[in-house]
Order: structure tokens, then sequence, then C-alpha cells
């Protein structure tokens, strides 16, 4: 066990800075991994079936590269993620029962799972589908399209990479069920306000149209229903675990 309840502030502290380093190493050796693959995965998804669709051009000198190093550090980052998650649980496992340890420590490559699913979600059907309203816009209004690489792949990462992350939903919650801090009750009450949160997180990752909008709001509010089911079955499990203890 790395900690206990007993430590004091300064080595709770240096504690998190020892778990800190290790993420930050690991991140140097993931993101000299990622200059390996950058590359080929650039052309892999240049080769893509809508990216041939698309002329790609570099307005600046610089754009190859500034794409290369995004591609470099966010595969680095991805590469990382799983290390941050076992860290950061491995920082708050002595807090928890032991059959509490065991049942969290399962969420890590469940999230990894969901990111994936959020990813391969956005990449296939959703920014398709926002590209090709978007060319069929500029024609409709005689406006011959340039896309330059650099905005290509920023307008790539805008929606794929928030998707991945909304998708961890249901694992947060669990998680902060499990802990204690929010209840299904919550969840439940706050119910309209995180609707309206997640309508405004789709505007910001979608065009201003309704399918699109609705092709990202329609999942968000799925995942979040599901997160309070989930909710009501981790809630339930650690109640009977504390009056088994009890």
């Amino acid at each position: 066990m790395a900690m206990n309840d007993n430590m004091t502030i300064i080595e709770h502290i240096e504690e998190l800075r020892k778990r800190l380093i290790i993420i930050v190493v690991f991140f140097v050796i993931a993101s000299i991994a990622s200059f390996f693959i950058s590359q080929p995965l650039i052309k892999l998804l240049q080769d893509g079936t809508l990216a041939q669709e698309l002329t790609m051009n570099a307005f600046r000198p610089t754009d190859p590269f500034k794409v290369y190093m995004q591609m470099t550090f966010l595969l680095g980052f991805l590469l990382t993620s799983p290390v941050i998650l076992y860290q950061l649980w491995a920082f708050i496992s002595p807090g928890l029962l032991e059959r509490e340890r065991k049942v969290t420590l399962a969420y890590i490559p469940v999230a990894c799972i969901l990111f994936l699913t959020g990813l391969s979600f956005s990449y296939f059907v959703l920014f398709p589908f926002v590209i090709k309203f978007m060319l069929n816009l500029s024609g409709n209004m005689d406006i011959q399209t340039t896309i330059g690489i650099s905005e290509f792949f920023q307008f790539l990462f805008q929606i794929t990479i928030p998707f991945g992350i909304l998708f961890q939903l249901p694992v947060v919650i669990l998680f902060l069920t499990r802990l204690g801090i929010i209840t299904p009750e919550f969840l439940s009450k706050v119910r309209k306000y995180a609707y309206f949160v997640l309508l405004v997180i789709a505007a910001f990752i979608t065009p201003p149209d309704l399918l699109s909008h609705m092709m990202v709001t329609v999942p968000l509010l799925i995942l979040y229903e599901i997160s309070v089911w989930i909710s009501k079955i981790g809630y339930k499990k650690s109640k009977a675990a504390a009056e088994q203890k009890d």
C-alpha cells in the first residue's frame, strides 16, 4: 500500500509528487515513441475514404510540422492515460475498502474502452456527417472549399477528443458514487441542469445545424441516463457493503 490513514499532509504531498513524476516520465517516453507513430497515422487518416475526397493544402510552411507535433503529443497523452488513471487510483485507494479497491481498479480498462468507443463513434459517424454537411453547404452557396491540413486535423481533434472524454461519464459517475460524493437521488434532482450543460457542450462540438446537434446531444443524454442507472446499482452495492461491515 502506497500510503495509510496516519500519513501527515507533508507525506501525502510527497506521495502525490512521486506519482506525478511517474506520470511525467511515462508521458515523455510515450511522446518519444509517438514520434515514430505519428507520421504513419497521419498518412492513414489522409488515406481514409472521407479525406480522399478532399485536397489537403499547407497554407504555411510550418503547418505539416504543427500537425505532426499535435499528433505526437496527443498520442503521448492517450498512451499515458491508463497510467494517469492507475496513479490516481493508487493515490486514493488506501481510503477505500479492500473490495472497493478491486472494483474501482476495474474502472481503468472500462474507461479506456469507453474512450476508444467515443473516438470511434465520433470519427466514423459524426465527423464524416459534419464534413459532408459543410461541403454540401459550400456547394449550395457556390463556394470553392479549400482545405488546410492544419485546419482539417484541428477540426478532427475538436470533434473526436471531447467525445472520447464525454464517454467517460458513466465511469466517473460510478466512481464518485462509490466514494459517496454523489448519489442517484442527486443525479435525478439535477437532471434538467445536466441536460442543459450537455446541450451546451454539444453546441460547441458541432456545427450550428439541428441534425448535427441532435446527433451529439442524443448519445450524451443516453449516456447520462445510463450513468444514473449505473449509479443506482453502485449505490446499492456500497450501501449493502456498509451494512455488512456494521
